[in-house]
């Protein structure tokens, strides 16, 4: 229940005990709407009293519904406080560690939606990082795939658009496992753990080089070129941002 259905059905039930009193409880449901941000419990209350006496005597049920709204009321905003606190640390978490990457733009546009899921965790940061990085890798192998069924293009280019496929499946396979390693809590060394995620990662990141190496003659048609580098750049970004996070988390896990 919200606070206007709140504040309506105390209106209705101290007209009930009082016609008078939903009068002044009127008046207090402005004196809330204005201004129950800018005074606190106490101030509030002498408030509601002065509104009060040009009425009646307030009732002692009045009051106990007023000091129960007054103590909801505070104790909503204190949560609200807390809430918006804690966001901001955890936002500040994932903007100091995007601080420490080759495109802190890109790693804050992608991650501070995860801030609430990540919290403060380099772990998870990592984790989401590497999560990222397999899904927008796949979604950019099944665009360049289709590439290939365009009319017009030259055998080379139709191979170089295969190759490139073949590269991203290797990023995907290599992907994978370190994100199922990460996950991972038992087994081996949480040292050994890390190097092979490291490996599999900075593998993945060379695989996107080599796709972009089969497009750089000059018998690829600059549009088809243009296209796959722009799938092929925001892949490396992701993946170069995931190995800073894994290798932060390598460091001080």
């Amino acid at each position: 229940m919200n606070i206007d259905q709140v504040l309506d059905n105390l209106i209705i039930e101290l007209h009930l005990l009082d016609p008078l009193s939903s009068l002044v409880f009127i008046k207090l449901e402005i004196l809330l709407v204005h201004g129950v941000t800018k005074n606190n419990q106490a101030s509030f209350c002498r408030e509601f009293e002065e509104i009060g006496s040009s009425y009646f005597l307030i009732s002692m049920t009045a009051l106990l519904i007023l000091i129960h709204l007054a103590t909801l009321l505070n104790s909503s905003l204190a949560i609200r406080k807390l809430l918006g606190t804690q966001m901001n640390i955890e936002t500040e978490f994932i903007r100091t560690s995007c601080g420490t990457t080759t495109d802190p733009g890109l790693c804050m546009t992608t991650f501070s939606g995860y801030a609430s899921e990540i919290q403060a965790s380099p772990k998870l940061l990592a984790w989401t990082a590497l999560s990222v990085s397999l899904n927008t890798t796949r979604s950019a192998s099944t665009v360049i795939a289709k590439l290939s069924k365009s009319h017009g293009l030259t055998p080379k280019e139709i191979a170089a658009i295969r190759d490139c496929v073949e590269e991203l499946k290797d990023s995907v396979d290599e992907l994978k496992r370190a994100c199922d390693e990460m996950g991972s809590g038992g087994g081996k060394s949480f040292e050994l753990r890390m190097s092979d995620i490291q490996t599999w990662v900075s593998a993945a990141l060379t695989d996107e080089d080599t796709c972009m190496d089969g497009f750089s003659g000059k018998y690829v048609n600059g549009n088809l070129k243009t296209t796959v580098r722009r799938q092929i750049v925001e892949v490396a970004h992701l993946i170069s941002i995931a190995l800073t996070f894994v290798n932060h988390y390598a460091a001080h896990p």
